[in-house]
């Protein structure tokens, strides 16, 4: 019964982890790749290694068609709490120690950077909200493209 869980819970989450790779695309704006076809969606697939970095990878259509890889980060504001305290209770007599640390809601920025076997580099910034898996952005790449990043 439980290794069944356990293969319940491993197949879920590469589902999710499917269904979250696919909604990740660049939109070329201008550029050579926009001439060539504007109606271009560069699917991006992506990892997460904490909550706010992982690594991205995806491949550039012609005229180049060359794959990339990077990494992405997003600064997510926390606040630490810290508190001391003198305390006259049995149980904690002497005193008491205490740290939390909090999420603070709001907009988070990011950035992302990718090189391509070709050589070609990718930078570019983010916004998206606390607490959420959506966002938006600019990307622009040493070819003279430019796009549009939306999650």
């Amino acid at each position: 019964m439980t290794s069944r869980l356990a293969l319940a819970l491993i197949t879920v989450t590469a589902l999710s982890a499917c269904g979250a790779n696919s909604s990740f695309r660049l939109y070329p704006l201008s550029g050579p790749i926009a001439e060539q076809n504007p109606s271009t969606a560069i699917p991006i697939s992506i990892t997460e290694d904490s909550e706010t970095s992982g690594q991205i990878w995806f491949k550039l259509p012609k005229p180049n068609k060359t794959k990339c890889s990077g990494t992405w980060s997003s600064v997510q504001p926390r606040v630490k709490t810290h508190e001391r305290g003198l305390s006259l209770k049995l149980k904690d007599l002497g005193g008491s120690y205490k740290n939390s640390t909090e999420d603070v809601g709001g907009v988070n920025t990011g950035e992302v950077y990718a090189v391509c076997k070709d050589g070609t580099r990718l930078q570019g910034t983010f916004i998206m909200g606390s607490g959420t898996q959506s966002g938006t952005g600019t990307v622009t790449d040493t070819l003279g493209n430019s796009y549009k990043l939306l999650f």
